[in-house]
């Protein structure tokens, strides 16, 4: 059981650094830093299309992330 849950964990852990490196950028390099804040001030938009998709996938892998490791910790004892 343990090493089944170890083995689930490197693979989640492994999804998360994926899918947070395929998302884009909050700022756009130099052009962020010399806009400051105005851009977020005015640039508050939903997410949409596959920015939505990675941000959900990012929030279910961290949750599964949390709980695999609770189960693992719990497991070995």
């Amino acid at each position: 059981m343990h090493a089944f849950l170890v083995t689930l964990l490197v693979i989640v852990c492994i999804g998360i650094i994926a899918v947070v490196l395929l998302q884009s950028g909050r700022s756009a390099g130099l052009s962020g830093a010399i806009t400051g804040g105005a851009e977020q001030l005015f640039g508050k938009q939903k997410a949409r299309g596959i920015d939505a998709v990675l941000h959900r996938l990012t929030v279910v892998l961290a949750v599964l992330f949390f709980v695999l490791t609770v189960a693992v910790t719990y497991f070995k004892l």
